[in-house]
């Protein structure tokens, strides 16, 4: 194997490269565990639903969860369970993360060569398409895939003091036991239905924010960085209710009754949940927890950066370490 092909570009061999990444994420996801923690919980509330739980150090004392904002869903987490209840269902998260990157990478690169082979070298589709075609595919085989950590995670954040689950692999033999196989992709219809509309308005906002703003030097970025982060945040909001709708359907069961909040109504279908949450609490309802979720994305990414960049310098290091040993 070559020089090149061993280092890229002097960023690092292939290898670490993958692990500086996957330690990033990792890191990243574990910071803003909290905030994720706090939309599930957003999510989740209803209008109606009993609040109460009791509190980690007294088994008598019962304290309400008084409001639907993020600052109040914090301070009532923290009140009502402990600061280390901002990072339950993280296991299972850091998890999914690796296992979905992974799924997504190999699918992504599969599909994309199966296009090319398809359409031979004269007749291709162009760019925007073959990336909306492996990126849609890609997500929703990842999606499906790792569906049951997704699940599992939402599950460990909706409880409270009185514990649904013990351990993950208690929660794993329950879930078997009492719903089945099914249990484990409860709500996994509306996670596939965002998808679609997620990649389609994401390129359409893309491409038409790219070009008015193509060269421009922006203080925060370029102008290229700018159409990306715009086209998320408009794609993400689109497609939100869709992500609320599979939170609320993850909770469906013999457990229903048992999270932090009391009495979560029964919903069977995607369509049926969204009418009774619009009958119920009206358009405002299906973006609960949305700021939130918008606003983990900042941190998220500048915590990925920070840790790649610092990680692969310290692989780098020990790999010309021992390359001159």
């Amino acid at each position: 194997m070559s020089e090149t092909d061993e280092r890229l570009k002097d960023e690092g061999s292939r290898l670490q490269v993958v692990a500086a990444g996957a330690t990033a994420g990792l890191i990243s996801r574990f910071v803003v565990a909290p905030l994720d923690v706090v939309k599930i919980r957003m999510q989740l509330r209803s209008t109606g639903t009993t609040t109460t739980t009791t509190l980690a150090s007294s088994s008598s004392t019962a304290l309400p969860y008084t409001s639907y904002g993020a600052y109040a869903t914090v301070r009532d987490i923290v009140t009502n369970e402990g600061l280390t209840a901002l990072w339950k269902g993280n296991v299972p998260a850091e998890l999914m993360y690796v296992a979905y990157a992974a799924v997504q990478f190999t699918t992504y690169r599969s599909v994309t060569m199966l296009l090319h082979r398809i359409q031979g070298t004269h007749q291709r589709l162009p760019h925007a398409a073959e990336s909306f075609v492996s990126g849609a595919t890609a997500g929703a085989v990842a999606t499906a895939t790792t569906y049951p950590l997704d699940l599992l995670r939402t599950r460990f954040a909706a409880q409270g003091n009185e514990r649904v689950y013990a351990s993950l692999r208690g929660a794993v033999r329950a879930i078997r036991r009492d719903e089945g196989a099914r249990g484990f992709f409860r709500g996994l219809s509306p996670a596939l239905a965002q998808i679609v509309p997620f990649m389609g308005i994401f390129f359409a906002a893309y491409e038409s924010a790219r070009r008015p703003l193509a060269g421009l030097q922006l203080p925060w970025g370029t102008g290229d960085a700018t159409a990306g982060v715009a086209a998320s945040v408009l794609a993400k909001s689109s497609v939100f209710p869709l992500d609320l709708v599979r939170k609320r359907i993850q909770v469906q069961g013999p457990t229903r009754s048992r999270y932090v909040y009391k009495n979560i109504p029964e919903y069977v279908g995607t369509l049926s949940t969204v009418r009774r949450i619009l009958a119920a609490e009206g358009i405002r309802g299906l973006y609960r927890g949305l700021p939130v979720s918008l606003l983990k994305a900042a941190p998220a990414s500048a915590v990925t950066m920070w840790t790649y960049e610092r990680v692969l310098k310290f692989l780098v290091g020990m790999g010309e370490e021992r390359g001159g040993g």
